[in-house]
């Protein structure tokens, strides 16, 4: 399979690049013009654009099998971003897809994406964006799926340990995880077909007791 990742020197999407690496994807890795590569992205195929440049950007997706959307607005002053990044990113992501014939995406969301009464919209309404985004893609009659993790943790220490919980939209609110368990979800919903047109939130914890099989994705859509 070959995976294009937007947003892939940010700190999930260069996760979802190293994951998709290690399972023997090709990869190509889509930055913006200034970013500085992270390690984890030795073997992919980066290529460097604005989102906004349609021409490199259905260069980049052409011959792809899929598109994870890992792109997301940063603080900033300015409260305009998560409406570019956020919505008017994923549209134009949406229209390139649709201009080179590529029907796989996984996006990227957020837990409580399109409430409006919740902090994460002091800035910017980044939720109510990120909702507007998720619409677009529902309504486009391509193969989605919609990732929403809950807080994102840069720590990997326990991983192991972590038991992902999943639910459809607007069962969770609150909870966190690891980013490398995002990017590991977003790589199965790839691999899981049941995953398409659907919208599926995650939270992870340490449980007292560990589960004899860790819950995957494939058996909660089941």
């Amino acid at each position: 399979m070959r995976v294009a990742v937007t947003g892939a020197s940010g700190k999930t999407g260069w996760r979802v690049v190293a994951e998709a690496l290690a399972r023997g994807f090709e990869v190509r890795a889509i930055v913006r013009p200034g970013s500085v590569l992270p390690p984890g992205l030795e073997g992919a195929e980066v290529h460097r654009l604005q989102l906004n440049d349609s021409a490199a950007l259905q260069q980049a997706l052409r011959g792809c099998d899929a598109l994870v959307i890992a792109t997301g607005a940063r603080p900033s002053i300015d409260l305009l971003g998560p409406l570019k990044v956020d919505a008017l990113g994923v549209r134009q992501q949406l229209e390139a897809c649709r201009s080179v014939g590529l029907k796989r995406l996984v996006l990227v969301s957020s837990l409580c994406a399109g409430r409006w009464l919740h902090p994460l919209n002091l800035f910017g309404l980044i939720l109510v964006w990120k909702r507007l985004g998720e619409q677009w893609l529902e309504q486009s009659g391509l193969e989605v799926t919609i990732v929403r993790p809950g807080g994102l943790k840069e720590a990997e220490e326990d991983i192991a340990a972590q038991e992902l919980r999943f639910s459809g939209p607007d069962q969770q609110e609150d909870g966190s995880l690891p980013r490398r368990l995002v990017a590991r979800v977003c790589l199965d919903a790839l691999e899981v077909p049941a995953s398409a047109g659907r919208i599926i939130e995650i939270t992870s914890t340490v449980p007292d007791v560990p589960a004899p099989e860790p819950p995957a994705l494939a058996s909660w859509l089941a």
